[in-house]
């Protein structure tokens, strides 16, 4: 990157792949880099804004770094000779695991389907966890299509943070109460009858 804050490198639409040659920006590998970037900018976004209690936030901080430890495995092939700097390990997806027992034991009740929403932590976090499931979907992807290259532990923790941050929000709604969803309830409810104005029709 130069003084200015750009670079020219991508502009042909290819990019490096952690010194292992250069590889299309739409390989579902780069896709999955790019959507574990947004995730953990996501998470962000609930930490600036949701007024989180001090554990979650310990909790979601120590997430992103996690994040950045995937964002580098996703970087070097997984059969690289080459060490990566960080790979995701079963002790990540443990660790969240136990995570997500601890918090559930906050959010009570975790049965129904809901609508996302309630509080604004609970809105954040429930937004947060809508992409880090696109973030696990697409890393899903490159596995299928990479298997010897992508790390399936990565898939694995994304889907156990998904869950933590479903926890985290219903914890963030016991007091004030979830979003129920009801199903079809705008087409079953009685139509509001239509109050007559009089006057003349135009």
């Amino acid at each position: 990157m130069n003084e200015l804050g750009y670079t020219h490198s991508g502009d042909s639409g290819q990019t490096d792949f952690g010194g292992h040659g250069t590889i299309p920006k739409t390989d579902v590998r780069v896709v999955a880099y790019a959507e574990c970037d947004a995730a953990n900018a996501s998470i962000a976004v609930t930490l600036a804004g949701g007024a989180l209690p001090p554990q979650l936030v310990a909790t979601l901080v120590s997430v992103q770094n996690d994040l950045f430890d995937l964002a580098t495995d996703l970087s070097i092939p997984f059969n690289s000779p080459t060490p990566a700097k960080a790979r995701i390990i079963p002790g990540h997806t443990e660790r969240i695991e136990r995570a997500i027992e601890h918090f559930e034991q906050e959010a009570g009740d975790l049965s129904g389907m809901l609508l996302p929403g309630g509080t604004l932590a609970g809105a954040l976090l429930y937004q947060a966890r809508s992409v880090v499931r696109r973030a696990e979907v697409a890393i899903w992807r490159a596995v299928e299509e990479h298997p010897d290259t992508v790390n399936i532990e990565c898939a694995r923790y994304m889907n156990r943070v998904s869950g933590l941050l479903f926890v985290m929000a219903r914890g963030a709604n016991a007091e004030h109460g979830d979003v129920l969803w009801v199903p079809e309830s705008s087409v079953s409810m009685p139509a509001e009858p239509v109050e007559e104005t009089g006057g003349e029709s135009h």
